[in-house]
């Protein structure tokens, strides 16, 4: 007989705050907003974090690039308490994602913006933003109305307000849902291939939007296969294969002159193309 984890031992104990894995919390060190050590994720037998250690500065961008199925989006999850792990720990803003009990305040202070833009479809533009800061954070009609013009006007989309999500391209779509997760005034925010599922004209404006607010100082955390973006506006990239981090570095060197050979080869296919 195996000894050591159990799946089920394992969840009732991360449900309960007790992590599996390690009996200490992972804490924050001076400036870091985000932390993550040795994260695991398992699907039954099939292991898409092995051992993931990862940290994000307050005002930081942090690309993650790799390939299909490296385990990028569910480290997002993760990050944001949709996903449980079952070994290591996260931190966002002082609080540990292996107590369950946290979550909800945390994805109080994170944004997230996904792939596919998830608005309301019955609601207009402006009607989307402001539901979050009237139901969860408790915030009048009429202040959370004056803030979702406010942010719509950042976006780009203020003349849209009374638009419903059928009568917006895609790329307005996408700019909604980032003004949506800015209406909770997150402290970090997640972006999970934004621009994926939009037509190649339509990609350039989603990622001024973000641009904006990397230059404004936001925290955030992007996966993309924009490697424009990633180049430009990035203080730091992080290549991620099999669900582990290959390789953690400054763009001007991780694109220049990458360590690893994974990491080598990857480039070399992306300059191929």
């Amino acid at each position: 007989m195996q000894l050591g984890w159990h799946p089920v031992k394992a969840m009732r104990l991360f449900q309960r705050g007790k992590h599996p894995a390690n009996g200490k919390p992972v804490t924050l060190g001076d400036g870091e907003l985000m932390k993550a050590v040795g994260v695991e994720k398992r699907y039954g037998t099939l292991c898409v974090l092995q051992g993931v250690d990862c940290c994000v500065r307050r005002g930081e961008v942090v690309v993650l690039i790799g390939p299909s199925g490296a385990g990028k989006s569910t480290f997002l999850r993760c990050i944001n308490g949709l996903e449980t792990f079952q070994g290591g720990d996260i931190n966002v803003a002082g609080m540990a994602l292996s107590d369950r009990r946290t979550v909800q305040p945390v994805r109080a202070r994170v944004g997230m913006v996904f792939q596919r833009f998830n608005l309301f479809t019955h609601r207009t533009a402006i009607e989307n933003v402001i539901e979050g800061p009237i139901y969860v954070r408790g915030v009048t009609r009429k202040e959370a109305t004056a803030l979702g013009m406010e942010l719509l006007a950042k976006v780009g989309l203020a003349h849209r307000a009374a638009a419903y999500p059928s009568r917006l391209s895609g790329g307005e779509q996408q700019r909604v849902a980032i003004a949506r997760a800015l209406a909770m005034n997150p402290e970090l925010m997640l972006f999970d291939e934004p621009t994926s599922s939009l037509d190649p004209e339509l990609v350039g404006e989603v990622l001024a939007v973000m641009r904006q607010l990397s230059e404004e100082g936001m925290t955030m955390i992007v996966v993309t296969h924009q490697m424009h973006f990633a180049r430009d506006v990035a203080h730091r990239i992080v290549f991620m294969e099999a669900g582990r981090i290959v390789e953690d570095g400054y763009p001007e060197a991780l694109f220049a002159a990458p360590q690893n050979q994974r990491t080598k080869s990857f480039m070399a296919r992306l300059n191929a193309g």
